[in-house]
């Protein structure tokens, strides 16, 4: 493990992305939505593969990895600065946003301790990288990501999780395509 950095630029990886302060800008749909047509971007533009995905309130995990000659640490770069532009953008124009006021001044706030951001800072700093280097670790990372709804009381099985890959490891479609890890026949915690 080397920390918070990405070594190997091309390897399987966990990463988690939070929103500052643990905000959950993600109960609302549309938030949710420019995160998803993102990460669909990332996978038609710049090489990303999602092997694994959940998207809760406040944050997102994903095992993933960047086809050469994309580099990961530049890619998920890129999503974090699209993503928070579009959203803040999204929460300044939105009307019916009642949250407006509170979470302009939360990322404001945030910004002040980060000199790359003038204005806000949505995401936190650090991604929490973790090169998946064996069999067992991406099991259980996997299953860590698909029982975080149900850890969480949203739902009682991962694949009833509209915002997760659970359902795409039972052979069922998705809300963005995913490359699905040979993980034996048995995943040890999705009903049949």
């Amino acid at each position: 493990m080397n920390g918070h950095k990405i070594v190997n630029q091309n390897a399987l990886h966990f990463i988690t992305l939070t929103v500052v302060s643990w905000a959950d800008v993600f109960s609302r749909p549309v938030y949710r939505d420019i995160v998803l047509d993102s990460l669909i971007y990332c996978q038609k533009e710049k090489g990303l593969v999602v092997n694994s995905y959940v998207l809760m309130s406040n944050h997102l995990h994903l095992i993933c990895y960047t086809k050469a000659p994309n580099l990961l640490s530049n890619t998920i770069r890129d999503f974090k600065k699209f993503t928070s532009k579009r959203i803040i953008k999204e929460i300044e124009t939105n009307k019916s946003e009642s949250r407006r006021e509170w979470l302009l001044r939360l990322f404001k706030f945030h910004a002040k301790f980060n000199s790359d951001n003038l204005n806000y800072q949505f995401w936190t700093q650090y991604n929490k990288p973790m090169e998946l280097e064996s069999p067992g670790w991406v099991m259980q990372k996997i299953k860590y990501i698909h029982l975080n709804p149900v850890k969480n009381g949203l739902v009682d099985v991962p694949e009833a999780y509209r915002y997760s890959s659970a359902r795409q490891y039972l052979g069922h479609s998705g809300l963005i395509d995913i490359e699905v890890l040979d993980i034996g026949p048995d995943i040890g915690y999705i009903s049949l």
